[in-house]
């Protein structure tokens, strides 16, 4: 049976490249980075080598960058950190509702400390409004936290409007860039971010390897105590075959960024003219205005589960909301924020293509989806009978 992944935006295939960079690391150059011998200076070159490649990728500096361990880890990091290095200040944060969990529940963890948190509401289209984030601020806001783009509905944000904003008030600006950084050009300077979070496996590199970035001078309170690792902000001993595969994979993302747009993009666009041709399906997220490589559908009277099922059956892996909360079980939040009546974010799906992608993979796709639909309409048991009614959940169209 043929076998096509088109659920990228959870996590990517390990490049060759990446994994060649990584092996001597598990073997032969095993030193501890703090250890003085040769093994260990090898291990500390490895390093910053890497750390220079990543820093590359979002245009920072190398001594701008901390490796941690994911992408939740660095948002919680910037969050948490930031929340006590500068709570004398003011308690106050401003995040939207369309953050990833690792965002939402560190808020909601800071609320429990005494700090207050505001919620930004979003538009049909996902998008943040920045004239309601200047309205948030108040004289106790320390940081607002806005994720880059969206996993489940593939919008970008305005963040380089609302860094703007928060650089005028005087209040530190951070983005979660998980899903957008190595797959569109990012560059901190002109997103106006003085903290970004992203993640390894989302440009090819390992699952296990994360950054955060903490423009210099930005006063950080550690998450994680004990040695001097990453000058002194983030203690362990260090993962280097981790870190190493992730400065490979963004040398790599550097080099091949709009290659890989371009390959990726009219593919999106072909798979988002077919599915339109489904009565009763629309498309969620900005049309324009989102990641390359991302589809996401919303198809009425049919939930999400049953479409991933047959599909899956038919070879072809996707997802139904995030990958942190498809198995939730419950509406996605950030379909409702965005107007969706629970029982219709039910039938939520999200495809999302790579650079190991083909025409045949897409052709097949199409095909197989528009039959996948119709085989579960045809079974529906409420296919018929709510249509036309005030509750029905065809009063959004395509």
């Amino acid at each position: 049976m043929k076998k096509i992944y088109m659920d990228h935006v959870a996590t990517n295939p390990l490049h060759p490249e990446v994994l060649d960079a990584m092996m001597p690391y598990f073997k032969e150059e095993y030193g501890n980075p703090l250890s003085l011998y040769e093994a260990g200076m090898n291990a500390r070159n490895a390093i910053e080598n890497a750390r220079e490649s990543t820093a590359s990728l979002i245009h920072a500096k190398s001594r701008e960058i901390i490796f941690t361990a994911s992408g939740a880890e660095s948002n919680n990091f910037a969050l948490k950190g930031i929340a006590y290095a500068l709570q004398n200040k003011g308690k106050h944060l401003i995040v939207s509702k369309m953050e990833h969990h690792s965002v939402l529940n560190t808020a909601r963890f800071l609320e429990k400390q005494g700090f207050a948190v505001t919620y930004l509401p979003l538009d049909k289209y996902g998008l943040v409004n920045p004239a309601d984030v200047e309205k948030a601020i108040t004289d106790e806001t320390i940081l607002i936290s806005i994720i880059h783009a969206s996993p489940e509905i593939g919008t970008i944000q305005p963040i380089n409007e609302i860094g703007q904003i928060a650089r005028g008030k005087g209040i530190l600006m951070h983005t979660d860039s998980v899903s957008s950084v190595g797959n569109i050009p990012v560059d901190v300077d002109s997103l106006n971010v003085d903290l970004m979070s992203f993640a390894a496996h989302q440009f090819y590199g390992p699952k296990g390897a994360g950054a955060l970035y903490i423009k210099e001078g930005t006063r950080v309170v550690p998450l994680i105590y004990g040695g001097i690792q990453e000058n002194g902000r983030r203690a362990g001993t260090e993962n280097v075959p981790a870190i190493v595969g992730m400065g490979k994979a963004a040398e790599l993302a550097t080099r091949d960024l709009q290659k890989r747009i371009d390959h990726v993009k009219p593919f999106r666009d072909s798979i988002i003219e077919h599915a339109l041709n489904i009565e009763n399906l629309f498309l969620t997220g900005h049309s324009e205005q989102r990641l390359p490589g991302h589809a996401s559908f919303i198809v009425d009277f049919i939930e999400g589960e049953a479409m991933l099922m047959l599909l899956a059956g038919k070879g072809i892996a996707c997802a139904s909301g995030s990958a942190c909360s498809s198995r939730a079980l419950k509406a996605s939040p950030v379909l409702i924020s965005i107007g969706i009546p629970a029982h219709q974010a039910q039938g939520s799906v999200v495809f999302t293509i790579g650079e190991d992608t083909s025409q045949e993979d897409i052709d097949y796709f199409n095909e197989t989806f528009q039959a996948v639909i119709k085989r579960l309409r045809e079974i529906s048991p409420f296919t018929k009978g709510w249509e036309g009614t005030e509750d029905s959940a065809c009063t959004v169209k395509k």
